[in-house]
């Protein structure tokens, strides 16, 4: 017989299994010989009052268990109809082993480098204020996801099967935990092999992946596709491509603008990084200065409406660091990310306001592209601010209230380092009043939020595309051109590891059915 109990564990008997089984005979009625083995569903920390551990089982009373991995068993394919994809990100990576498994040929276009070599690009971004347009923190083998994180936890569910998305990342190396945690994340130090071991299915199952292979143009003739420009010089033909660029890919835009190929303006969000010690954090989720080293470093996700706009909290990183996120020289944008064990003494998060027609109106000439005109500008300014470099402007969050200068700044997990600046004065009206009313409102549901122990951090500009290349329902194809799929974050469908890679596949399966009637 099986059973689905929930159990409820203070954080020190975590790893006490047989107090597990204890709890679960009493709750069962059953007796505790009884209970061949129990399998955790899913595990959640309830900390509304004192911090407890929620552990949903299943019980098997009497009943052997038989472990089962749901693996894919990926098959070489045969020769035939290639597909391409723009982009070896999330989106990127699935859409290629969805092929695989539809038994077509994915041929993978990346500008950026492989995983491995991307480290030494990033260390530049780092130490020396070096930004290589095609290989940093967004470009590159794995995409934006391979060093922020690895952030698995999504509300898109209805776009597709989620646990077999977790599952093929355990396939390739993940920790099983991301099946049963609620919030669950691999790690940036972690995500690298995860990706390389999703290359090498990709390869020995008959699929190609070049590196730094950017798609500078498309060949379209009455319009469908029929190729791509690689490096302004090498034509591949293709009637089918996926597009998973990611949303910092600006030039890709203008690439479909010049075909006259259809783009949207839509509604994004921009702010800052908010870092806090993560002790602090702990203390006020956790309710205690003493709480159980078994629980993780804490998180929150915050939202609010304001006076104008809704403002809300973004990819918050516990234990971890603000990195530097520019694509191009002349720019300054952060981002977060932390390692598996979450263990740096600071906490980070996007800390944003909505940002719509209203606020892009000075670029309105601009057409479809004014929202992103708006976000270059800020990032241009945060350039200016950090002495034209890497280096980010910064102001206590309880000066940028109070709309003071800081005198002086807290230690903080970003590399390059940061520098007092005024953004109550210099960041956008409408950004400040909304920052600054959040940071009132947040503070009320977390006491400690706003104090100058946290500092705002410039600026948080990538949450998600300003342009969405349209798309139909159904077919997942442009409007306009037959064969082109806008794909995940870059076209404005998704947004997370997960979701852009639940998307990959759906973009897949429609290129796969797309190519049976070519």
């Amino acid at each position: 017989m099986k059973k689905q109990i929930e159990l409820t564990v203070h954080p020190d008997g975590l790893y006490n299994r047989t107090l597990h089984k204890k709890l679960a005979a009493k709750k069962l009625r059953a007796d505790v010989n009884d209970i061949t083995a129990l399998i955790p569903l899913k595990r959640s920390i309830d900390a509304r009052k004192s911090a407890v551990f929620r552990i949903r089982y299943e019980a098997y009373i009497n009943e052997p268990y038989l472990s089962t991995k749901d693996e894919i068993s990926y098959k070489p394919v045969k020769p035939g109809r290639d597909v391409l994809i723009a982009g070896f990100g999330p989106a990127g990576m699935f859409a290629a082993l969805k092929l695989i498994e539809a038994g077509i040929k994915p041929v993978v276009l990346e500008r950026g480098k492989n995983v491995r070599d991307r480290r030494f690009d990033i260390s530049a971004i780092q130490r020396n204020h070096s930004v290589n347009p095609d290989s940093n923190y967004c470009f590159g083998e794995g995409g934006a996801g391979a060093y922020s994180d690895g952030k698995l936890f999504t509300r898109s569910t209805k776009r597709g099967d989620v646990k077999r998305i977790l599952n093929i990342l355990v396939q390739h190396g993940a920790d099983p935990d991301i099946l049963i945690d609620a919030h669950p994340h691999i790690g940036s130090n972690k995500l690298p092999k995860i990706v390389s071991a999703i290359r090498e299915t990709v390869l020995s199952n008959g699929g190609e992946i070049h590196f730094n292979s950017r798609i500078t143009d498309l060949i379209v003739q009455d319009n469908r596709l029929e190729g791509v420009v690689v490096n302004d010089c090498l034509e591949m033909p293709g009637q089918e491509l996926i597009l998973a660029t990611g949303h910092s890919a600006v030039d890709v835009y203008y690439m479909l603008k010049k075909h006259n190929i259809r783009l949207e303006a839509k509604q994004f969000a921009m702010g800052v990084r908010i870092e806090h010690p993560q002790k602090l954090i702990n203390e006020i989720q956790y309710h205690s200065k003493n709480y159980s080293s078994n629980l993780p470093a804490a998180g929150y996700s915050l939202t609010c409406q304001t006076s104008e706009r809704a403002a809300f909290s973004f990819c918050m990183c516990p234990g971890g660091i603000i990195v530097p996120t520019a694509t191009s020289p002349g720019e300054q944008v952060v981002n977060g990310m932390s390692v598996s064990k979450r263990n740096s003494p600071f906490a980070n998060a996007g800390f944003v306001v909505s940002v719509g027609e209203k606020e892009w109106i000075n670029y309105r000439c601009e057409n479809e592209f004014a929202g992103l005109k708006l976000r270059m500008a800020l990032e241009k300014l945060a350039f200016e601010l950090g002495g034209h470099s890497q280096i980010a402007p910064a102001q206590k969050a309880a000066d940028f209230v109070n709309e003071k200068t800081s005198t002086t700044l807290n230690p903080s997990s970003y590399i390059p380092g940061i520098i007092s600046a005024p953004l109550h004065e210099r960041l956008p009206r409408f950004m400040v009043k909304g920052l600054g009313e959040a940071l009132t409102i947040f503070n009320r549901k977390m006491p400690g939020f706003c104090s100058n122990d946290a500092q705002l951090i410039g600026v948080e500009t990538r949450t998600s595309s300003p342009i969405r290349i349209p798309r139909d329902k159904t077919t997942f194809m442009h409007p306009d051109i037959h064969g082109l799929f806008p794909c995940a974050e870059g076209a404005g469908h998704a947004g997370g590891i997960v979701s852009a890679a639940i998307d990959g596949e759906n973009c897949a399966a429609a290129a796969a059915k797309f190519a049976q009637f070519i």
